[in-house]
């Protein structure tokens, strides 16, 4: 039997590593992955797939990752981007496009946000005119084009913000904008109308707007309380700026300032279905409820099954650990070296990746909370995004305001800080003999980058020793 050759872009972001776990199961499907990263493809996937590394910006990566391919996922957009992203979108989708007609790809998926051009931010216009730009040549190519509101799901930055959010604050003081209509979706829903579009008999270019029931973000905060047995007051008053509002997310929430502006921004217009092609087209997915999409993603977090979250990769050099598993062009490091002896490596191994997120960094922990503060404070990640999982980690991991860039099972663990800071930093974790030695490596930009080394030090004198040796510590209890 032929088999339906599939490429799937942003295949390690929130979506696409879903959606990859799904095609999977199909014996009939022959995925192939187009990442910035092959290394943030988990182990047992890079066995069962095809990958191609590169980007939309790179013709010739571009042109190898869809050469025999029949439909092509587009679940890529630049709102990370520190650059112009309406002009990075344009750039990218018209690439893309482009490489699939050469290619004879049959058809491009894409999965955008719902909204009209009148009231649309400028975030969600530039999701629209990717859509319009891969709709552009509907004699050489169809386009099936997915327009969704909120999804919901274990990880996604909605789902963390309304949860944070309902579990947080009993009485809430909220900007005009809570009453704003929207059309939540659950993310598994998502995925089956994705997964239904590789099958789908050519209809030519389609517009599927995809979503539950009509709810107001007010509606939706009320409800995941409900869900979760709290009852909630929400009071909406007019004076609160939608700067003002981006900064109440990021303190109360997991997100950065920038997504907190971008979807604040997002949430002033509505964003409701504009047709029904979702049931004519694919009258077999019955959308869930939004209460029951909640049901099910407080379920995967208390399960700890949690498969993506929303920072996993984008657009944002901070977001990706290409280029940044060596730290070699460090130029200052505090080195630290504990014994380990007569404990099994893998013992060290575990009670490394245990650290951070909900369980802390062991004794000196307020003073990571502090640094944490710090960061929300100017913009940054801040310790508030946790991790995924709290007993495994992956290349490309969350791990409160560090990335995970690298891991070498029992020997290594390579963590990139994403805090906001004058240069570029690492903190890793070396396995050799029976020592465990603990580095933490510094570029500074500048004279700026040097005072804030020296500044902190006495700090990393403190938690940094305390670190290395209570992970030993652990280590050992459980050995």
């Amino acid at each position: 039997m032929v088999k339906t050759k599939i490429l799937i872009t942003g295949a390690t972001g929130y979506i696409g590593r879903r959606l990859k776990n799904r095609l999977l199961a199909h014996p009939d499907y022959q995925l192939r992955l187009f990442v910035r990263n092959k290394r943030k493809v988990g182990e047992r996937a890079r066995h069962l797939v095809e990958i191609v590394e590169g980007d939309t910006f790179n013709k010739d990566a571009l042109a190898e990752a869809l050469e025999n391919i029949d439909v092509a996922f587009y679940l890529i957009h630049s709102m990370g981007a520190d650059k112009d992203f309406k002009s990075l979108d344009r750039i990218s989708s018209e690439n893309f496009r482009d490489a699939c007609i050469a290619a004879g790809v049959r058809k491009i998926v894409y999965l955008g946000g719902l909204g009209v051009k009148e009231t649309a931010s400028k975030h969600l216009l530039s999701r629209i005119e990717t859509g319009e730009i891969l709709s552009g040549r509907p004699d050489d190519i169809t386009t099936i084009w997915f327009r969704a509101g909120v999804i919901i799901g274990s990880g996604s930055a909605s789902f963390e913000i309304i949860r944070n959010l309902s579990q947080k604050l009993p009485v809430m003081v909220a900007p005009r904008w809570v009453n704003t209509k929207t059309q939540p979706i659950a993310v598994d829903d998502v995925l089956s109308y994705l997964e239904e579009a590789v099958s789908l008999e050519n209809t030519g270019n389609t517009v599927v707007d995809i979503g539950a029931d009509i709810m107001s973000f007010r509606e939706m905060m009320l409800a995941a309380g409900r869900v979760m047995g709290l009852k909630r007051f929400i009071i909406p008053v007019p004076v609160l700026s939608p700067k003002l509002s981006s900064y109440w997310l990021v303190l109360i929430t997991t997100v950065p300032f920038k997504m907190a502006a971008a979807l604040v921004e997002g949430l002033k217009s509505e964003t409701v279905k504009q047709n029904d092609n979702a049931a004519l087209l694919f009258p077999n997915i019955k959308p869930m409820s939004f209460e029951s999409a909640v049901q099910q993603a407080i379920a995967e977090i208390e399960k700890d099954q949690v498969v993506s979250r929303w920072c996993d990769s984008s657009a944002g050099e901070a977001c990706d650990v290409i280029y940044q598993d060596d730290p070699s062009s460090a130029i200052i490091r505090d080195r630290r070296v504990v014994s380990c002896e007569g404990i099994p490596p893998e013992k060290v191994y575990w009670s490394i990746l245990s650290i951070g997120g909900d369980k802390g960094w062991h004794t000196y922990h307020f003073l990571w909370r502090i640094r944490g503060a710090m960061d929300k404070a100017v913009g940054g990640y801040g310790l508030s995004r946790g991790r995924r999982n709290p007993k495994e980690l992956r290349v490309g991991d969350a791990l409160d305001f560090w990335k995970v860039a690298d891991l070498k099972e029992n020997k290594r663990v390579l963590l990139s800080a994403q805090m906001k800071l004058p240069g570029k930093a690492w903190l890793e974790f070396s396995i050799e003999g029976d020592q465990l030695i603990q580095t933490a490596h510094y570029y500074p930009n500048g004279l700026w980058g040097r005072l804030y080394w020296y500044a902190t030090n006495p700090f990393h004198n403190l938690v940094f020793q305390d670190l290395a040796e209570k992970i030993v510590e652990q280590a050992r209890q459980g050995a």
